[in-house]
């Protein structure tokens, strides 16, 4: 199983000019922790999250200077670098430019591998350079609950082909909140992960996944929320 196989494809993103405030209200909009930043190309810059935020004058949380002798062994760059967080107004002064990301077609055991390593609960998944999706630790329980295994033979293909065509469709409708739901396929069964506002859309779901060409049986994993986390976490 590869990246593109498990990938949330309806990403939110932000560009680099976004207000500090404007960032604020978009992640408290989408009941998001964290947001990807992309230039004109959908090439993605960094990446802010809600601990980028953290430490702001405008709500009281900015950080105390030390006392001046502790300062003298703190690098002069680090207190730079605080001080242009904590300060900055747009994405481009907040974000993390050190943007740890996969490809589309890497496995999913090196995506844990990168998970654990980094120390990350998401990785942003890209082709020639663009963003094209993000995978998360809920993903990858997903793909491992499907129960596919890595393809070994042009035999699997139609399942990927089965899954682009629905999220192709799924994208057109206004409805569907790919943000917070994700669709794996084997030998031809779609799963539907993840959660939605009503059991309308639960259905609405179910139904326009099992009119999928390819498709040969739905199995719903979904549950009904107020509360959304961001992709899965």
């Amino acid at each position: 199983m590869l990246a593109k196989d498990i990938m949330t494809t309806n990403v939110i993103t932000i560009s680099p000019d976004l207000t500090v405030s404007g960032i604020a209200a978009l992640l408290l909009k989408k009941r998001i922790s964290a947001v990807p930043v992309v230039d004109s190309g959908h090439r993605i810059v960094g990446m802010v999250s809600e601990g980028d935020l953290l430490h702001r004058p405008e709500s009281g949380t900015e950080r105390r200077r030390g006392s001046w002798w502790l300062n003298l062994f703190t690098a002069s760059q680090d207190l730079a670098a605080d001080y242009a967080k904590s300060h900055g107004a747009r994405a481009a002064d907040v974000m993390t430019t050190e943007v740890v990301t996969a490809p589309d077609d890497m496995p999913v055991d090196e995506i844990a591998r990168i998970l654990e390593e980094h120390h990350i609960k998401r990785v942003p998944v890209v082709r020639d350079g663009r963003l094209v999706g993000i995978v998360s630790r809920a993903n990858l329980l997903q793909g491992l609950a499907t129960g596919k295994q890595a393809p070994t033979s042009p035999s699997a293909a139609p399942d990927q082909a089965i899954r682009d065509n629905i999220l192709h469709t799924l994208k057109n409708e206004e409805w569907a909140n790919l943000t917070y739901a994700n669709v794996t396929v084997e030998d031809g069964v779609a799963h539907l992960w993840g959660v939605a506002e009503t059991e309308a859309q639960i259905k609405a779901l179910e139904v326009a996944v099992g009119n999928a060409t390819g498709v040969t049986a739905v199995k719903n994993h979904m549950s009904v929320t107020s509360r959304f986390m961001y992709y899965g976490e």
